[in-house]
């Protein structure tokens, strides 16, 4: 995990001056006190995404780097788009997937903080004689995650003209504002700043907006049908068991990458036999990993828990990789005979490849 500096230190100060409570490494956020509405009750929130990290990659040859390391086009990304990206082993399964961004000096790589450390040590061993360097770009960097219907008029002072659709940004001198997937029919923003701005912005935001745990913005995630890989899973998927390509994850044109042709043939070779679905669990206890059985075969697992969260009433929210075959029998956590499964549409159709 990467180490946090003394502007870090005072962001993760100011929010637990406003009740902020974190896990016992003191770095992730849980919430914002016992009173504080339950996350899955928030129409309209803004959350400390503190739980991310950025990888930033600088030099002549950061784009070409990337470009032959990920599964997205990195040459031809410009500064008023973000793009999401995955990274892969020789065998095309995931290691990482990024939200991806860039300014005229840096190539951004954001993903989960616990990954960031190993991530960034392989890209790094490939580099090579290639101009490019990365760093650690989040280190003096608070990202906010807002959503909802109140979010637009939120951001009015900092961002009077917003992003216009999903995956468009736009810089100022108050920071970089990404807007992300949609979520529950709202825009979802992700404000990405110093410390400084941030402070200074929360109690104007917290007008329009309830501040709560990072829970609240994966679950905003899940709703939108967005994967983000985890220690977990790592290794586990190839991008399209994910629905990557069909979140625009995935560029068929480019060129090579590590597992590009095991992604190309899953994509054209046959038809896809495995998905993720959106589900509800009759369990508040399912995390990344799990994995899920058929009662008309209980004897193997027939996928695995790719995201969730805690949604309420003893249910939780998922995003399930699995066999089709077995989508429309009965499905279980953890055997046969676990919680029940009840699956949901996603915002996107899980169309097969052309």
């Amino acid at each position: 995990m990467t180490e946090l500096t003394a502007s870090t230190s005072v962001w993760l100060d100011f929010l637990k001056q406003q009740g902020a409570q974190f896990d016992a490494d003191g770095a992730e956020l849980l919430g914002f006190g016992a009173s504080a509405p339950a996350p899955e009750s928030l129409e309209s929130f803004m959350a400390p995404l503190t739980g991310l990290g950025i990888i930033g990659v600088a030099g002549d040859d950061a784009a070409s780097f990337l470009h032959s390391q990920l599964t997205n086009d990195v040459e031809h990304l410009d500064t008023s788009a973000a793009r999401l990206a995955g990274y892969c082993s020789p065998k095309g399964r995931l290691l990482a997937s990024f939200l991806m961004w860039r300014n005229p000096e840096f190539i951004f790589l954001q993903l989960p903080r616990p990954l960031q450390t190993a991530i960034q040590k392989r890209l790094q061993m490939f580099v090579l004689r290639a101009k490019a360097k990365l760093s650690d770009q989040g280190a003096n960097t608070a990202i906010i995650g807002l959503a909802g219907p109140a979010a637009k008029n939120s951001l009015a002072e900092w961002y009077p003209v917003l992003p216009a659709e999903p995956y468009a940004k736009i810089d100022n001198a108050n920071g970089t504002l990404l807007r992300l997937a949609d979520s529950a029919g709202s825009a979802r923003y992700q404000w990405v700043t110093t410390p400084e701005i941030a402070i200074a912005a929360w109690p104007r935001l917290s007008q329009h907006l309830t501040p709560t745990g990072p829970q609240a913005w994966r679950l905003s995630d899940i709703r939108a049908g967005v994967p983000q890989i985890t220690a977990p899973t790592q290794e586990q998927f190839v991008p399209q068991m994910v629905n990557f390509e069909l979140i625009g994850g995935v560029n068929f044109k480019k060129g090579c990458y590590p597992g590009q042709e095991i992604v190309a043939r899953s994509q054209y070779l046959g038809k896809l036999k495995r998905r993720t679905m959106l589900a509800t669990v009759d369990s508040n206890a399912v995390v990344a990993g799990n994995e899920v059985f058929s009662s008309a075969d209980p004897a193997q697992p027939c996928g695995m828990v790719v995201n969730a969260e805690t949604a309420g009433e003893g249910r939780s929210l998922a995003l399930v990789e699995i066999k089709l075959a077995a989508a429309d029998g009965p499905i279980h956590l953890g055997s046969a005979e676990g919680p029940a499964l009840h699956f949901h549409d996603l915002p996107y159709e899980l169309a097969d490849p052309q």
